[in-house]
């Protein structure tokens, strides 16, 4: 066990991770561009797998640094940001969905700036947690054109459920975040 853990702290896999989620972007983007939905989905599930697995090695073998702190969430952000974006370029969402979601991100995003120069830390909740998921899940289906549910003999459009439900929990996290957090908002600079 010492050594699984001299090794791991030695490479610092979850920054590799990190850093190899950051790199996998522009690739992600190209294929998804190019035509190729499903090489961009199985892309994307792997990238989004590895924001999964860094924080759990992470916490687990005490690797958090801050490198981590600031890249793992901001890796997470431009991953389903260059997602949506390319989807609204591509037809498949409506714009207006992914300027609200880009609204609450650099919204969300500001207040934890303005509130760790004071010192404070705006942990995520678990609205926010489930916004992630919802998001992580739409993205995918909607790449595959709401495949295997577009199999089924009915009509199940999972990929616009899911998509609707990552907007109405994106609202619900973003305005629990700031009334949960409405004090950073009358900071006063100590300069």
């Amino acid at each position: 066990m010492e050594n699984e853990t001299k090794t791991i702290k030695n490479k610092n896999l979850p920054n590799q991770l990190t850093i190899a989620r950051v790199l996998a972007i522009p690739v992600f983007i190209i294929v998804l561009l190019m035509g190729h939905g499903v090489a961009a989905t199985i892309i994307f599930i792997l990238a989004a797998f590895t924001d999964m697995l860094d924080g759990k090695i992470a916490r687990k073998y005490n690797l958090v640094t801050n490198f981590g702190k600031l890249m793992d969430p901001l890796a997470d952000k431009l991953l389903t940001m260059s997602a949506f974006i390319c989807l609204v370029e591509l037809g498949d969402i409506p714009g207006w969905m992914v300027i609200v979601i880009l609204g609450r991100e650099f919204i969300i995003t500001g207040m934890r700036q303005v509130a760790a120069a004071e010192g404070i830390v705006i942990a995520a909740g678990w609205s926010g947690k489930i916004k992630t998921v919802c998001q992580m899940i739409a993205i995918p289906l909607i790449m595959l054109h709401n495949w295997p549910f577009s199999l089924l003999p009915f009509n199940c459009p999972a990929d616009q459920i899911v998509l609707w439900a990552a907007l109405i929990m994106t609202i619900w996290s973003g305005a629990e975040y700031i009334i949960k957090n409405k004090q950073v908002f009358s900071m006063k600079n100590k300069a």
